[in-house]
């Protein structure tokens, strides 16, 4: 995958590269940053009260019954900047946090397997758990809840903070208490090294194409030329989205490229009420006209909503299942001199026909539910459903 375009972006004292994401995780891409000479000028449209700071500083030097550690002292300035904005999504990384952070782009960490995010009440809640890994193993499930991690509470946790806390070497143990229905549950789980490709593919029923895709990640746009290219003589192709909570816009675009016309928009980002970026599909096309079925469930998140939300809009797939999760902010990395990251929320994205996502989700064509008891004996009444569809 090509690398996105880096810009020099001055803020408040230093100087920052920086690229562009969007996604429940992350997601990546160019940008030409309309804010750019107001925020080189230097000057804040509120300037911070740094003497009252400074007092608290001095009072705990002159009070506080132990020993201060002025990097975490500065680190948690940070952080309580980020925090402040009351954005789940906006963080400040530390340089070993962002050093984990990055991981995520190669789908390469140690941890259990699992995307966090936060529900309407601002609770730390799983997105999607992922097929086989750790998380998936012990029983947790997309909507579960988590109350303490490590008997540490998550009231006042940001999701990268959760993420941060959850993570460790692989072979170590991490605990969980889940609220599950009102009903609190304990998990003990083993982290291991996670090195999941992102995309899978088989054919089924002997005619139908059949891909999912975990994460948008690094390796996803070859992967999913692959696949399009082995599975383009099918008689329909299923693409399985469901608990995808999203990843690199980069990689959302390639995914839509490949049933969509050169040029044809995927999705716009916007600033307020102004476009300031459009995506548009970059060509391959292999599957333009075969007959698809998308699948998403409340687990689909971000990029995933960009595909999903594109093939709608331009009809070249029918959605079945359930209403996605409705993530529909892009954030902006900011990385500093020291290795520590800034990931803040910096526009909205919208679909090709206009509409915006967030906290609305993408409404399927078929609503096909899941009911307890359903995947009983590995039962799937969604996949089922775009089976028929596409067998009629």
């Amino acid at each position: 995958m090509k690398k996105a375009r880096l810009l020099a972006l001055l803020t408040a004292l230093i100087f920052a590269g920086t690229t562009f994401w969007a996604g429940l995780q992350i997601g990546q891409g160019t940008w030409k940053a309309p804010w750019k000479k107001q925020a080189a000028s230097g000057n804040l449209p509120a300037q911070l009260d740094y003497t009252s700071v400074n007092q608290v500083y001095q009072s705990l030097k002159e009070n506080y019954d132990g020993k201060l550690d002025t990097q975490a002292l500065n680190d948690g300035l940070k952080h309580g900047l980020a925090t402040a904005t009351k954005d789940p999504y906006t963080s400040y990384f530390t340089p070993e946090e962002a050093k984990q952070f990055q991981s995520q782009l190669n789908n390469s960490f140690s941890g259990i397997g699992a995307e966090l995010g936060k529900n309407a009440a601002g609770n730390i809640q799983i997105i999607s758990p992922i097929g086989g890994l750790p998380a998936d193993k012990a029983g947790l499930k997309a909507g579960d809840l988590i109350a303490s991690i490590n008997g540490k509470s998550t009231a006042d946790m940001s999701v990268d903070d959760a993420v941060t806390n959850i993570r460790g070497k692989a072979g170590t143990e991490v605990k969980l208490l889940i609220v599950r229905a009102g009903a609190p549950l304990d998990f003990t789980i083993t982290r291991q090294n996670l090195q999941v490709p992102s995309v899978e593919w088989k054919t089924l029923d002997g005619d139908l194409g059949y891909i999912r895709i975990l994460t948008f990640s690094n390796d996803t746009p070859d992967l999913i030329a692959k696949a399009a290219n082995e599975l383009k003589d099918s008689k329909g192709i299923i693409l399985d989205l469901r608990g995808n909570p999203g990843g690199l816009v980069s990689s959302a675009v390639a995914v839509g490229s490949q049933w969509l016309s050169q040029g044809d928009i995927i999705m716009q980002e916007k600033r307020g009420s102004e476009v300031v970026q459009t995506y548009n599909a970059t060509g391959g096309n292999v599957l333009k006209g075969v007959p698809t079925v998308v699948l998403i469930d409340s687990g689909s998140a971000s990029a995933s909503e960009i595909t999903a939300g594109a093939l709608k809009d331009h009809k070249a797939a029918t959605i079945i299942g359930t209403k996605s999760y409705g993530k529909g902010v892009v954030q902006q990395i900011i990385n500093f001199a020291d290795g520590s990251q800034l990931k803040v929320t910096v526009a909205s994205w919208y679909r090709p026909g206009g509409q915006s996502i967030n906290h609305k989700g993408i409404s399927p064509d078929q609503e096909v539910k899941v009911a307890k008891g359903d995947t009983a004996g590995g039962a799937d009444a969604q996949l089922d459903a775009a089976k028929n569809f596409l067998s009629k």
